[in-house]
């Protein structure tokens, strides 16, 4: 069907972009948590919690209300956003970047810290010695949090419900085709959809765990 095959095209692109923007994000957060103390610091940590703990669908309730507070002279701006393809991609970050963040500080907790202290010893700046020690160190780590966060993005569907909706050929993700082939009745489809996200997200697992143990070799 059209409709599925839109769904498919959709949910690659925006789950490849959530795990992006989760990295780009969880990256120096999870350094950061791991590295520093600082004032709020439990606090922070305890607000990332935040979206797992919640029922999926009180966050997209949480986002669709926030949204509605934008002040009127960006009413453009929330039109664009609020049941539109930003709001698919908006609604998968929330949850998938708080496990990458999650999976990143786990990463830098177990790195060993003296190859950083002996590049700065040696005149290396903060930026020099994390872009040349530390990155190449937590390369799994990285590999790791990406695919979490694109397979959490994949299975993402009450935050979806609420804050993109599930409109045909528009917002319509892997996750809400099942949702609408079941509320039609149509079994046959809803079952062969959730084939496509098992296989997608195993084959995301084992390309991961093979890519990642290459590079450990190597």
């Amino acid at each position: 069907k059209p409709e599925i095959r839109y769904s498919i095209r959709l949910s690659l692109l925006s789950c490849s972009i959530t795990a992006i923007l989760s990295l780009i994000v969880a990256v120096p957060t999870g350094y950061l948590f791991s590295r520093y103390e600082f004032f709020g610091r439990d606090f922070l940590d305890a607000v990332l919690d935040i979206p797992i703990v919640l029922p999926p669908l009180v966050v997209g309730l949480s986002l669709l209300i926030l949204f509605q507070f934008v002040p009127e002279y960006l009413r453009g701006f929330r039109e664009a956003i609020v049941y539109q393809i930003p709001a698919v991609i908006i609604a998968q970050f929330m949850v998938a970047c708080a496990f990458a963040v999650r999976t990143m500080r786990a990463t830098f907790d177990q790195m060993d810290s003296r190859r950083e202290q002996v590049a700065l010893t040696l005149g290396c700046t903060r930026a020099q010695a994390f872009g040349y020690v530390v990155l190449p160190e937590v390369q799994r780590g990285i590999l790791t949090a990406g695919t979490l966060a694109w397979a959490r993005a994949l299975g993402e569907f009450g935050p979806l419900l609420i804050f993109a909706g599930a409109t045909r050929n528009k917002t319509e993700v892997l996750s809400t085709t099942v949702f609408l082939e079941l509320s039609i009745g149509n079994l046959e489809a809803a079952v062969a959809v959730s084939l496509i996200m098992v296989v997608s997200a195993v084959i995301v697992l084992i390309v991961a765990r093979v890519w990642g143990t290459r590079e450990l070799e190597l």
